[in-house]
Protein backbone atom coordinates (compact mmCIF):
# COMPACT_ATOMS: atom_id res chain seq x y z
CA UNK A 1 0.00 0.00 0.00
CA UNK A 2 1.20 3.32 -0.93
CA UNK A 3 1.46 6.31 1.45
CA UNK A 4 -1.59 7.65 -0.44
CA UNK A 5 -3.88 4.33 0.23
CA UNK A 6 -2.32 3.87 4.08
CA UNK A 7 -3.30 7.93 4.85
CA UNK A 8 -6.49 7.24 3.66
CA UNK A 9 -7.20 3.83 5.26
CA UNK A 10 -5.87 6.10 8.37
CA UNK A 11 -8.76 8.64 8.09
CA UNK A 12 -11.43 6.02 7.40
CA UNK A 13 -10.45 4.46 10.40
CA UNK A 14 -10.54 8.09 12.34
CA UNK A 15 -14.20 8.30 11.29
CA UNK A 16 -15.12 4.92 12.19
CA UNK A 17 -13.92 5.25 15.41
CA UNK A 18 -15.39 8.76 15.75
CA UNK A 19 -18.72 7.63 14.77
CA UNK A 20 -18.79 5.10 17.26
CA UNK A 21 -20.40 6.62 20.89
CA UNK A 22 -19.96 3.99 24.04
CA UNK A 23 -23.38 3.48 25.55
CA UNK A 24 -24.06 5.75 28.58
CA UNK A 25 -25.50 3.81 30.72
CA UNK A 26 -23.41 4.96 33.73
CA UNK A 27 -24.94 8.60 32.53
CA UNK A 28 -28.51 7.56 32.74
CA UNK A 29 -27.76 6.16 36.25
CA UNK A 30 -26.51 9.39 37.19
CA UNK A 31 -29.24 11.15 35.65
CA UNK A 32 -31.84 8.54 37.38
CA UNK A 33 -30.14 9.38 40.77
CA UNK A 34 -30.10 13.04 40.60
CA UNK A 35 -33.98 12.57 39.76
CA UNK A 36 -34.69 10.77 42.18
CA UNK A 37 -32.70 13.11 44.89
CA UNK A 38 -34.71 15.88 44.01
CA UNK A 39 -37.68 14.00 44.39
CA UNK A 40 -36.47 12.68 47.95
CA UNK A 41 -35.75 16.89 49.02
CA UNK A 42 -39.11 17.84 47.70
CA UNK A 43 -39.26 18.80 44.20
CA UNK A 44 -42.62 17.64 42.50
CA UNK A 45 -43.34 16.66 39.48
CA UNK A 46 -45.62 19.90 38.66
CA UNK A 47 -41.88 21.72 38.89
CA UNK A 48 -41.10 22.75 35.75
CA UNK A 49 -37.12 21.75 35.83
CA UNK A 50 -38.05 18.35 37.12
CA UNK A 51 -40.69 17.54 34.53
CA UNK A 52 -38.28 18.50 31.78
CA UNK A 53 -36.09 16.51 33.64
CA UNK A 54 -37.91 13.35 33.68
CA UNK A 55 -38.89 14.22 30.26
CA UNK A 56 -35.42 14.10 28.44
CA UNK A 57 -34.54 10.95 30.87
CA UNK A 58 -37.50 9.29 28.81
CA UNK A 59 -36.04 10.66 25.60
CA UNK A 60 -32.39 9.41 26.84
CA UNK A 61 -34.22 5.84 26.89
CA UNK A 62 -35.64 5.66 24.05
CA UNK A 63 -32.40 7.66 22.24
CA UNK A 64 -29.87 4.36 24.08
CA UNK A 65 -33.03 1.93 23.28
CA UNK A 66 -32.37 2.79 19.04
CA UNK A 67 -28.61 3.16 19.43
CA UNK A 68 -28.23 6.92 19.97
CA UNK A 69 -25.97 6.50 22.31
CA UNK A 70 -24.37 10.58 21.57
CA UNK A 71 -27.95 11.34 21.65
CA UNK A 72 -28.97 9.69 24.34
CA UNK A 73 -25.65 10.83 26.52
CA UNK A 74 -26.73 14.77 25.57
CA UNK A 75 -30.12 13.71 26.64
CA UNK A 76 -28.84 12.21 29.97
CA UNK A 77 -26.57 14.58 31.00
CA UNK A 78 -29.33 17.44 30.37
CA UNK A 79 -31.77 15.62 32.36
CA UNK A 80 -29.56 15.47 34.99
CA UNK A 81 -28.34 19.14 34.99
CA UNK A 82 -32.41 19.74 35.12
CA UNK A 83 -33.10 17.43 38.03
CA UNK A 84 -30.29 19.29 39.67
CA UNK A 85 -31.67 22.76 39.12
CA UNK A 86 -35.00 22.14 40.51
CA UNK A 87 -32.93 19.88 43.61
CA UNK A 88 -31.55 23.68 43.63
CA UNK A 89 -34.65 25.45 43.62
CA UNK A 90 -36.87 23.84 46.85
CA UNK A 91 -33.45 23.60 48.90
CA UNK A 92 -33.43 27.14 48.28
CA UNK A 93 -36.82 28.40 49.22
CA UNK A 94 -36.36 25.20 52.54
CA UNK A 95 -33.31 27.49 53.30
CA UNK A 96 -35.40 31.14 52.61
CA UNK A 97 -38.59 30.04 54.72
CA UNK A 98 -36.04 28.84 57.52
CA UNK A 99 -34.50 31.91 57.18
CA UNK A 100 -37.72 33.94 57.27
CA UNK A 101 -38.75 32.59 60.58
CA UNK A 102 -35.17 32.65 62.42
CA UNK A 103 -35.87 36.70 61.42
CA UNK A 104 -38.97 36.75 62.79
CA UNK A 105 -37.73 35.22 66.08
CA UNK A 106 -34.96 37.77 66.39
CA UNK A 107 -37.61 40.46 65.52
CA UNK A 108 -39.62 39.16 68.49
CA UNK A 109 -36.92 38.86 70.33
CA UNK A 110 -35.55 42.40 70.14
CA UNK A 111 -39.35 43.70 70.93
CA UNK A 112 -39.32 41.29 74.12
CA UNK A 113 -35.92 43.22 75.21
CA UNK A 114 -37.37 46.46 74.08
CA UNK A 115 -40.27 46.05 76.29
CA UNK A 116 -37.77 45.40 79.73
Amino acid sequence: MNKAGLSIALVMLGLVGCSNHPAPEEQLRLSEQALDQAKAVGASAEADELALAQDKLQQARIAFDRGKYRKARMLAEQAELDARLAEAKVLTQKRQKQLSELEQQVESLRKQLGAL
